[in-house]
């Protein structure tokens, strides 16, 4: 996906987010330990702020107070943080910025911010027990993005070792492949785009209907014991 995309995708995960800001904000979100909606738009928030400043000042180290409790402040304040973090990434992809993982450049966060604002935007409206659809293009950038920005960012952190064997997976929808391991891949794991990405994110379980596998299954479940993401 080019820039001009991402950020497309990005303004449409905000504001279907920010929709769920008008449900229960103590609904429990499931994968996220103790978190509710609050949390997760506290997180998400602070973050866009924390991007924006990684790309117009060049920093990792910007911090942001926590998010107002009373839903109006919340709202505003989140659509605040949506608005810096858009204005900030609405500029050449190429140009330079403070970054976690390689490449050093604001098309890291044009990619970075969409996925993130995917997964929790679905986290929040999963929530409320309304989770919308991915779009299969994004979903099958955020597998990518586990195996190329994800688990190598685990790995160097070292909170996490590399498998000792392979995983193919398919995704049906969009017919992309990946393979995460050393040699012949031991077993493949099929689904859509959207579903191998809430797997990878610990938001789906691989013995879940959605998933076909084929080969060595156990071998292939340790593959994605990772942890692969943060």
């Amino acid at each position: 996906m080019d820039s001009a995309s991402y950020l497309r995708h990005l303004g449409r995960e905000h504001a279907e987010f920010r929709a769920c800001l008008d449900g229960d904000l103590s609904a429990a979100v499931e994968h996220c330990g103790d978190w509710t909606p609050y949390d997760l738009a506290n997180h998400l928030g602070g973050q866009n702020h924390w991007a924006a400043a990684a790309v117009t000042e060049r920093r990792g180290d910007h911090t942001v107070p926590a998010a107002p409790r009373e839903r109006t402040a919340l709202v505003g304040w989140f659509e605040d943080s949506c608005a810096a973090l858009t204005r900030a990434l609405d500029t050449d992809p190429l140009t330079e910025a403070w970054t976690f993982h390689p490449p050093p450049t604001a098309g890291f966060w044009q990619r970075r911010r969409c996925l993130e604002a995917l997964v929790h935007r679905w986290d929040a409206e999963n929530a409320l027990g309304t989770p919308g659809p991915m779009d299969a293009g994004l979903a099958a950038e955020g597998v990518a993005e586990v195996f190329d920005t994800m688990v190598p960012r685990q790995r160097s952190r070292g909170r996490a070792q590399p498998p000792a064997s392979a995983l193919r997976l398919d995704a049906t929808d969009t017919a992309h492949t990946w393979t995460y391991g050393p040699g012949v891949p031991v077993a493949r794991v099929s689904a859509t785009a959207e579903d191998l990405l809430l797997l990878l994110w610990g938001r789906a379980r691989d013995d879940d209907r959605a998933y076909v596998w084929e080969g060595d299954r156990r071998a292939g479940r340790l593959v994605l014991e990772g942890p692969l993401t943060a």
